[in-house]
């Protein structure tokens, strides 16, 4: 696996955040050196913010960090720490880092912005931008070119301008986009739809997965959150908008429930549809965090989890591993963590190896719903 990205005879050594044993995917791809390699045409000034959107592991913001007042703007709180590691890293100068939901800076010279998954966060943050920047700002964006569509350019008229592109290099291509200030217009307010077969109402920021309707899956997990008085703290891991959450705190109301995510948008959806449900902020805490990292040992009495398989646009199972070791640590003897997956993501086999007994609770066509319990060590 490679860590050094080699480019107009400077070297920055770039890891993936967290850093895994036996790591083979490398921290930056080639949109983020085709975006490099445009912008030495360019000349910056030291006084104006340069905006850095989506940036997955710090490798845009690290290589230019000293260039301008650089603003890395996310949703994804892994991605601000991979940013902090490889700027400290490569002892490179602090930037500004802000989630999706935070104000952009004025007077930009420059934004840099590798293309979001969904089309969502796409306008959401086109529309940001459109409000925020003056007319000389360039905008470039990056992607692969499969992922460049004839409506991905639409959305880039719609919301900021007059677009056009590159030719493909690498198999990756470049956006143009010109800021256009007639374009304005308040940024939309969060989609809020029923679930009505559980008397919830719900509310989606723009990256929030399943954005106006209850995904199928969190749909079959609501039917084995349990009801336990003895319950007193459930944490609700990968909570995203927080329905589960907002379901375990109805259900036993006795219990605290802590939710962790880290999509930033996710996290805030979360606590504003604890208030739509007529919950206190007493009942359910939600907070950004990379799993269950810095949490202490044995406090869960129960832990809930849908887990995600893919980081940024890579498939992986590092995140759920990483989601199911740290469930056994902060379960207390005797208590079970609760998980929804895809029947062909092979999660039994996964927990087993984790946990040893683990017992299948529910499923349907496409997904089962599996309960692990931490047994106490043989002494």
């Amino acid at each position: 696996m490679n860590v050094n990205l080699n480019l107009h005879q400077r070297t920055l050594v770039l890891n993936r955040y967290p850093i895994l044993k036996n790591e083979t995917l490398q921290a930056w791809d080639a949109a983020d050196e085709y975006l490099i390699n445009h912008c030495q045409t360019l000349t910056l000034v030291k006084k104006r913010p340069i905006i850095i959107l989506n940036d997955s592991f710090g490798a845009l913001a690290t290589w230019f960090a000293g260039l301008g007042q650089v603003v890395s703007v996310t949703d994804s709180y892994i991605a601000q720490q991979a940013s902090l590691a490889n700027l400290r890293h490569n002892q490179q100068p602090e930037i500004t880092l802000l989630d999706s939901l935070s104000p952009l800076p004025a007077n930009a010279q420059l934004v840099l912005f590798k293309l979001p998954k969904n089309n969502r966060l796409l306008s959401w943050q086109l529309q940001q931008l459109c409000q925020a920047l003056p007319p000389d700002c360039v905008v470039v964006a990056a992607a692969k070119a499969k992922d460049i569509h004839s409506s991905t350019l639409k959305i880039f008229e719609q919301y900021l301008g007059e677009t056009s592109t590159s030719l493909a290099v690498k198999k990756a291509r470049l956006v143009f986009c010109q800021p256009n200030p007639s374009l304005q217009q308040a940024l939309p307010n969060p989609k809020q739809w029923p679930v009505s077969e559980h008397g919830l109402i719900i509310s989606n920021h723009a990256n929030v997965f399943s954005s106006d309707s209850l995904d199928i899956g969190a749909r079959l997990l609501l039917q084995y959150v349990p009801q336990d008085p003895e319950l007193k703290e459930i944490v609700d891991l990968g909570c995203g908008n927080g329905v589960i959450s907002i379901k375990a705190a109805k259900l036993n109301p006795q219990a605290h429930i802590l939710s962790v995510d880290e999509s930033f948008m996710a996290v805030q959806s979360c606590l504003e549809n604890t208030g739509l449900n007529d919950l206190s902020a007493h009942q359910i805490t939600a907070q950004v965090n990379n799993c269950l990292d810095g949490f202490e040992h044995s406090f869960a009495d129960l832990v809930l989890c849908n887990p995600p398989f893919h980081q940024a646009n890579t498939i992986t199972d590092h995140i759920a591993w990483q989601m199911f070791t740290d469930a056994k640590r902060v379960l207390r003897n005797g208590r079970r963590l609760i998980v929804i997956g895809n029947r062909q993501l092979g999660y039994k086999a996964k927990l087993k190896r984790i946990f040893g007994q683990v017992e299948l609770l529910g499923q349907n066509h496409k997904f089962v719903v599996l309960a692990a319990t931490k047994t106490a060590p043989v002494q």
